[in-house]
């Protein structure tokens, strides 16, 4: 490669996607938004993904969320500030997002052994939240989540002040909400986030 090769790469930034990953980026969500119409009905793509291209950091987050296996899609108008909320819609806990801790101050309480990231550290990154337990009940309204793995759940301040983050899944055809200590992690627990565009 040449340095007149070299000038020719367009440079991108952290949040920043190429023309290119924002075409397949739209056509992936497209697809998924068309094959998924009882999470959104009455919507139209169209109005969404102009709304999209007018944010291209949030376009930047949705690619963090679908690099990781959340497959975001939309899910949510928000009739009050009319926001597009998309949230991790994935069967499963994302994979890209598991064996992680809660938070920040939870992984460094790890001594031995602590897991590479905590939930609430890649949420920021990401440019997403954690949804909280009614944000996860609204989730399952749509389909059966976390069959097999497990997601962390936003938890209260004054939770998480005594130790302790929570967490959900389906089992025995029903959604449960459970707490552990928040440094714990396994491989099977990720985080779901969702993103107001």
């Amino acid at each position: 490669m040449n340095s007149q090769t070299l000038h020719t790469i367009p440079k991108m930034t952290k949040q920043t996607l190429l023309p290119k990953q924002q075409e397949d980026l739209l056509t992936t969500l497209k697809t998924r938004f068309e094959k998924n119409m009882n999470r959104h009905q009455s919507l139209k793509w169209e109005n969404i993904q102009a709304k999209l291209l007018k944010n291209p950091d949030k376009l930047w987050s949705l690619s963090q969320m679908e690099e990781t296996g959340g497959e975001p899609d939309l899910v949510v108008l928000d009739v009050n500030s009319d926001a597009y909320i998309f949230y991790d819609c994935s069967p499963e806990s994302p994979k890209g997002r598991r064996s992680i801790c809660y938070d920040h101050v939870a992984l460094l309480s790890r001594k031995e052994h602590p897991p590479k990231n905590s939930a609430l550290n890649m949420a920021k990154e990401m440019g997403i939240e954690l949804i909280n337990e009614q944000q996860y009940f609204e989730l399952q309204k749509f389909g059966k989540f976390d069959t097999k793995t497990s997601t962390w759940l936003k938890t209260t301040e004054e939770l998480r002040a005594l130790g302790g983050a929570i967490f959900g899944d389906w089992r025995y055809g029903r959604v449960f909400i459970y707490h552990n200590g928040a440094e714990s992690y396994y491989g099977s627990r990720g985080f779901r986030g969702f993103l107001s565009i």
